[in-house]
């Protein structure tokens, strides 16, 4: 039955990667010359992956599946071997969990008094978590709800939260170093001190000075389904009975009656100064009726063998995340959320890179892996499995290079490289960027946790050098105000379709960058190796070991 859909699924994806369907939007800026690339190839990919057919690739969706059906029949056709568990495939068990918001209530508590939150206005629940059916319990807020043991810095030193649900900030202090900071903001880190202080939940108030969109949008889909890996072994939220995510805009009802103001707070957050931590004078009472199946969804893997027999059984790992969003609610009538930047886009470099080096005399020494994952937007799911259970020795990946998101939507003048300073991987992405004439910058906007929330995080913490990397911008210029324009209307929304301007020179030059780090690393006498003062060097040597507990 798969080979049949398979094919039926390669023959549409010819007809629509035809030449004469590939016709550039009126947005698309010119063409420049590339060595290799001229932005044209590379749109042509993100315009099968982003096609409304494609119904925006939902984790374990059909049209998910007919997406990886066209990158398979697109990686045998330049040459590349099958390296999954299941051929190209490696299947993985998920379970999904969708909120029934009509059986379900949040509401604060104050003696006697009940006020009843609006889930489409004040709060709504994550299932990201495996809720608790009833919870009831008092709160106390617990700043940043940070441990971050390397700085001595601790939000949960003296305050108790035994059978408390913990309401925190997104955020960190400045004076936490953003990868650092990053990391113990991750679910299962903060997770673990909570829970080691006796939190049985966690209520997040979004920070406005890191929100991408803005809350009517975040709340518009969340009865969405969430998803997480099947098994105990990847469960690194154990014991947190609730978590509810707040609008900062109504936090303020959480404070009353606390002697403390939200607006003092965030005050104090926005400064990225340390924050007061103290018991508030309410409790949370909460029913959440979960409906829960099980589904399957599968990486997609793919071996371009080096050729070196000595370092050909090592793998330098270039990746992207296939999956997006799927349907969801409309906006401006538009209910598919095509995911055209996020990530067709890095899907597409991917593919683009694969058929350039099959036309080229240029060989990698190392093999290199091409790693196309599912349900990195449920939580960087299919990287958190293929690194557990890689598809390949696990001591044989050497690094990894991943793409999302990357927005080639302003001229490439600046590369944003995410890791920039943790390993000599980083060192090596700025020297191959500065040799095609691009400067390069550490992340400009730590706040937002780039840094933790896309696959590369998931190599990192098994020990893996890895770096991301983005078509950046200057500090107050032009530019940053058109990134965040863009994230303010189109990221994870419909319009991140393929009507949006879109920089081909731009794409191309990326693109440049990425072949050429490639094949110098792959042709290193030494693999990369974490830099002696980066946080990260403790995960050296982990290999697929699981992170649960650790």
């Amino acid at each position: 039955m798969r080979n049949i859909l398979l094919s039926l699924a390669i023959s549409t994806m010819l007809v629509l990667a035809s030449p004469a369907w590939q016709s550039q939007p009126a947005a698309v800026h010119d063409k420049v010359a590339s060595s290799h690339f001229d932005g044209s190839s590379w749109w042509g990919y993100v315009k099968v992956l982003a096609a409304d057919d494609m119904e925006g690739r939902e984790t374990g969706s059909a049209a998910l599946r007919r997406a990886e059906a066209y990158v398979v029949q697109q990686l045998q056709a330049n040459g590349l071997e099958p390296a999954g568990a299941d051929g190209f495939y490696q299947p993985i068990a998920f379970e999904s969990r969708q909120i029934v918001e009509s059986a379900s209530s949040l509401a604060l508590l104050k003696e006697k008094q009940v006020e009843p939150l609006s889930f489409r206005d004040d709060a709504f629940f994550s299932t990201r978590v495996d809720l608790g059916s009833s919870v009831e319990a008092p709160l106390a807020f617990a700043g940043y709800g940070l441990s971050v043991p390397e700085k001595n810095y601790d939000d949960l030193a003296g305050l108790d939260l035994k059978g408390k649900v913990a309401v925190i900030i997104s955020g960190a202090p400045a004076d936490i170093p953003g990868a650092l900071a990053s990391h113990y903001q991750s679910p299962g880190e903060r997770w673990k001190a909570l829970r080691k202080a006796g939190a049985i939940g966690t209520i997040i108030i979004l920070n406005p000075a890191s929100m991408d969109i803005p809350w009517s949008r975040i709340s518009m889909n969340r009865t969405h389904p969430s998803m997480s890996l099947s098994g105990p072994e990847f469960d690194e939220t154990a014991g947190e009975k609730l978590a509810v995510i707040f609008n900062p805009a109504h936090a303020d009802m959480l404070f009353e009656g606390s002697g403390h103001s939200l607006q003092d707070i965030m005050e104090l957050a926005k400064a990225g100064k340390a924050l007061p931590r103290f018991p508030l004078a309410l409790s949370i009472r909460a029913h959440a009726e979960v409906n829960k199946r099980a589904l399957e969804s599968s990486n997609v893997v793919a071996r371009l063998p080096g050729s070196d027999p000595k370092f050909q059984n090592e793998y330098i790992v270039l990746s992207a995340h296939i999956d997006h969003i799927g349907v969801g609610e409309p906006i401006n009538g538009d209910r598919i959320y095509n995911g055209a930047m996020d990530n067709a886009a890095g899907s597409a470099v991917l593919l683009d890179i694969a058929a350039s080096l099959k036309k080229s005399t240029d060989r990698a020494r190392r093999s290199i892996l091409f790693v196309f994952f599912t349900g990195e937007e449920k939580g960087l799911l299919g990287s958190k499995y293929f690194t557990a259970h890689p598809t390949v020795p696990p001591d044989s990946m050497a690094a990894n290079v991943n793409i999302d998101m990357f927005l080639p939507i302003v001229p490439l003048k600046v590369l944003t490289i995410y890791g920039l300073a943790e390993s000599s991987l980083g060192e090596l992405a700025s020297d191959t960027a500065q040799s095609l004439g691009v400067r390069s910058q550490p992340d400009p906007e730590p706040q937002r946790n780039a840094f933790i929330r896309s696959d590369q995080y998931n190599f990192i913490r098994h020990g893996i050098p890895a770096v991301a990397m983005g078509v950046g911008f200057d500090p107050g210029s032009p530019e940053q105000q058109i990134f965040k324009d863009w994230l303010t209307r189109r990221y994870h929304a419909p319009s991140d379709d393929l009507n949006q301007p879109v920089d081909l020179a731009s794409a191309a030059k990326y693109e440049e960058i990425i072949r050429a780090l490639m094949l110098r690393t792959a042709a290193s006498p030494e693999r990369p190796h974490w830099l002696p003062d980066s946080f990260f060097r403790r995960y050296a040597g982990m290999g697929a070991r699981s992170l649960v507990g650790q």
